[in-house]
């Protein structure tokens, strides 16, 4: 097994490139007709409402398991197709990435004892949720998204502090399909885990910079540092809420953001009105 620092620092890094992998959300007339406030709720619903549901419905954690072993694949490869930053869509780009999204199922089912097998699996999972991002920045106004953005990791940190968090995240973790086949419900890299929403909040933040390929350099940037000193927690606790060091870093650059356009906003003298004013030569 890999050590702790090793496997920690393995999945901040896919966190921190979830952030910067996504395109642009493209403006479409199907997706423009769905777009609504009420998208942005989707971060909260999908960690509160995943928890409950495996505390108190049987089975839960075991249907999880087959969703995500049946939509992750396709969704990956679509990111690899369409969603990821690089070359147009096409033909080509297309058939490389139903080839690569198949070695890694392959290698992840293969191997699925050892590292390889689990750092396929985590791919697998970190680009689906590139795929999952776009499509939610596409339909959600970025304002709302960053608010539900604030809730989830308001309800992950109350989750786990409450103790509300770790019984039901252990049950899903430990969900294996039959014949071996991959776990994709979550990330298990080395000696540590990472949540599916701890990618797929990453997801978001990168879709809603998208636009700013600078801002969002910066906010994979954030979120990586972030995520390194937040997970010093871990000298003295278990378990910790992933979904932070994104929220973090999303405030950081909002506040940024904020006073450069107020600093924009204020008026500045001309330089020929600034020599003559009175008590100046």
């Amino acid at each position: 097994m890999l050590a702790f620092i090793p496997s920690d620092a393995g999945l901040l890094a896919l966190q921190a490139g979830v952030v910067a992998a996504p395109r642009r959300a493209p403006e479409t007339r199907l997706l423009t007709r769905l777009r609504s406030p009420v998208w942005a709720a989707i971060p909260i619903a999908s960690i509160v409402g995943v928890i409950f549901a495996i505390r108190y419905v049987s089975d839960t954690a075991t249907g999880l398991t087959y969703l995500a072993l049946v939509a992750v694949p396709p969704l990956a490869a679509v990111a690899l197709a369409w969603a990821m930053r690089g070359p147009p869509a096409s033909r080509a780009r297309t058939a490389v990435a139903i080839a690569v999204t198949a070695l890694l199922f392959a290698l992840a089912w293969g191997f699925h004892r050892s590292l390889v097998g689990g750092a396929s699996a985590a791919l697998l999972s970190a680009l689906s949720c590139v795929t999952l991002g776009v499509l939610l920045a596409t339909v959600a106004p970025p304002g709302w998204l960053k608010l539900g953005i604030l809730a989830m990791a308001a309800a992950d940190v109350w989750l786990v502090s409450s103790d509300l968090l770790q019984a039901p995240n252990a049950t899903l973790i430990a969900a294996q399909p039959a014949g071996n086949l991959p776990q994709l419900q979550g990330e298990l890299f080395g000696t540590v885990t990472m949540g599916y929403g701890d990618l797929f909040v990453a997801a978001l933040l990168g879709a809603v910079l998208a636009s700013n390929r600078s801002r969002q350099w910066q906010g994979a940037l954030l979120t990586l540092v972030f995520a390194a000193l937040f997970d010093l927690l871990f000298l003295a606790v278990s378990e910790l809420p992933a979904t932070v060091p994104v929220a973090l870093a999303m405030i950081v650059l909002e506040v940024a953001d904020r006073r450069a356009r107020h600093r924009d906003r204020i008026p500045r003298p001309a330089p020929g009105l600034a020599r003559s004013a009175p008590g100046h030569r």
